[in-house]
């Protein structure tokens, strides 16, 4: 049987430049997890975010020295893997993610949709 075939993979706004900034440990882990998808795998570490129903909008979460890290993506669209969001959580009350945090996540969505149906054509 043939492998399928890998996903292109496709930053939107500042999420590639925000995962360089991150410790070297969680950028190398992000990097193996966003590999699994472009593979159409999922890895066991990827969890489904709330609030965007049957979207297909994935998270990862990783801890490193105190700290947690979050890298957003999408498998929605057939045509490439959209990493939406990274960002470092800053808040110290429970695990939703932040309002303007969301709202990026929202926007950048809308973004893959367009970009999916241009790489359609």
């Amino acid at each position: 049987m043939k492998p399928a075939p890998i996903k292109p993979l496709f930053w939107l706004g500042s999420s590639k430049k925000d995962l360089l900034a991150l410790p070297v440990p969680v950028r190398k882990f992000f990097g193996h997890v966003l590999d699994t998808a472009q593979r159409g795998e999922q890895h066991e570490a990827v969890k489904v975010l709330s609030g965007f129903g049957s979207a297909g909008v994935l998270e990862i979460i990783e801890d490193d020295s105190g700290s947690t890290y979050r890298t957003v993506y999408t498998v929605r669209f057939s045509e490439a893997v959209f990493v939406l969001h990274v960002f470092q959580k800053k808040s110290k009350r429970g695990i939703e993610t932040p309002k303007p945090d969301m709202d990026i996540i929202r926007q950048r969505l809308k973004a893959a949709a367009i970009v999916a149906q241009e790489l359609k054509k």
